[in-house]
């Protein structure tokens, strides 16, 4: 008997440090364009990722999988024809298990179309729901929600109610605030977030762009103080930082942001932004919904084999964290990341997701003239994202 409570125990411990994600929802009314932003920052053992197309349900989709998960069974992030999106964040201080949650957000993105629709999906789903997640979903309209949801019950909360998102944003990690008082984990990286996020809603700068540079590549530490990106070193000196509490860290794998549709916009229009892999050692790049299904050949890959662009990401971060000998994995050198010279790994990655920003938006301001992406040019786009992502990492690794 004490042996299987010492067992189960030690599951309980690997799995909170195992799946310990970030996440935000921002209404549409509080960002400087109108639409509505999600954001997941993922966290897991399962290192390698992919983007997949799925199309055998009411509506087609794009989401982030586990590479070896062939069939897409599961689904961690992503968004619909419809304009939905669904993501979620793993509780540890509500009732469930959490064994479902894959599956669960699978389902809701091929049946739903809007916030309430998912809200009639928790109710009518069959109990217990062997979920244990904060759900964050936005849609077509304009809606914007939480969900922390167990196996019997769940609360919402929405980003434009002022009682609990006094600046239009919320912020969730790996506790409910339904959920029992100081249990749960990630209050750290909640409060990194929280004031990140708070420092931008007071400048007006709720946008994709801030969470593309500042929040995806977070090197910073509310409870420490510490952030790379200050007072940073030289390119020649090392400088280890014990990182587990950061929003990046060792078990970091992908850091994706939806940005949504002003109501009377096409729901095509949804785009979301992927770093897929290790985000500090990877690149944000666009996919949309077309006839086609197409995606970027980088992102996605066929059967149970890995993304491009994650093996890429994963081969970097080993330069960024050279020792996996005991808890040395959980030291990164910061200037192979940031340094005073601008040659740091994600610096020069962040240029390309820069250029592909400016790039993209061309585009997309066109297509919102137009009423729909064009699926010719989402193509070219695709084909030179790829291009200057293999031509960034080929500089990168020598190559």
């Amino acid at each position: 008997m004490k042996r299987s409570v010492v067992t189960l125990l030690l599951f309980i411990i690997f799995f909170v440090q195992a799946v310990p994600c970030t996440s935000v929802i921002i209404s549409g009314k509080y960002t400087p364009d109108g639409r509505p932003l999600m954001w997941k920052h993922r966290d897991t053992q399962a290192f390698d990722n992919k983007l997949v197309f799925i199309n055998d349900g009411k509506y087609d989709a794009i989401a982030l999988v586990n590479s070896g998960d062939a069939d897409a069974e599961r689904i961690w992030i992503g968004f619909n024809s419809a304009g939905f999106s669904v993501m979620n964040t793993l509780s540890y201080n509500i009732e469930g298990d959490g064994a479902n949650n894959g599956r669960f957000m699978r389902e809701a993105l091929m049946e739903c179309e809007t916030v309430e629709d998912f809200e009639r999906f928790i109710e009518d789903y069959p109990q217990p729901r062997n979920v244990r997640s904060n759900f964050g979903v936005i849609d077509a309209q304009g809606g914007a929600a939480f969900f922390e949801t167990g196996h019997y019950t769940y609360t919402r909360f929405d980003a434009d109610d002022k009682r609990v998102a006094p600046h239009g944003y919320i912020v969730r990690t790996n506790f409910s605030f339904d959920g029992e008082w100081n249990e749960g984990a990630g209050y750290i990286r909640y409060g990194t977030a929280e004031n990140m996020f708070y420092r931008a809603s007071g400048e007006g700068n709720l946008s994709l762009q801030f969470l593309l540079e500042e929040v995806l590549i977070s090197l910073e530490n509310w409870y420490t103080g510490h952030n790379a990106r200050v007072n940073m070193p030289p390119e020649s000196q090392d400088n280890f930082v014990y990182f587990q509490d950061y929003i990046n860290r060792f078990t970091s794998t992908s850091s994706l942001v939806v940005q949504g549709v002003k109501e009377g916009e096409s729901p095509l229009l949804t785009a979301m932004w992927s770093m897929v892999g290790f985000p500090l050692g990877s690149v944000a790049i666009p996919v949309w919904l077309t006839p086609g299904g197409h995606l970027p050949e980088t992102v996605t890959a066929p059967g149970g084999e890995n993304s491009e662009i994650c093996d890429y990401a994963l081969e970097v971060k080993d330069i960024m964290i050279p020792s996996r000998r005991g808890s040395t994995q959980y030291y990164i050198n910061t200037t192979k990341v940031f340094n005073s010279d601008n040659t740091g790994i994600t610096q020069q990655l962040l240029e390309v997701t820069r250029n592909i920003y400016n790039m993209t938006n061309e585009k997309t301001n066109q297509w919102r003239i137009d009423g729909r992406p064009d699926e010719r040019e989402v193509k070219e786009l695709y084909d030179a994202y790829d291009r200057m992502v293999r031509e960034a990492y080929g500089n990168i690794l020598g190559r």
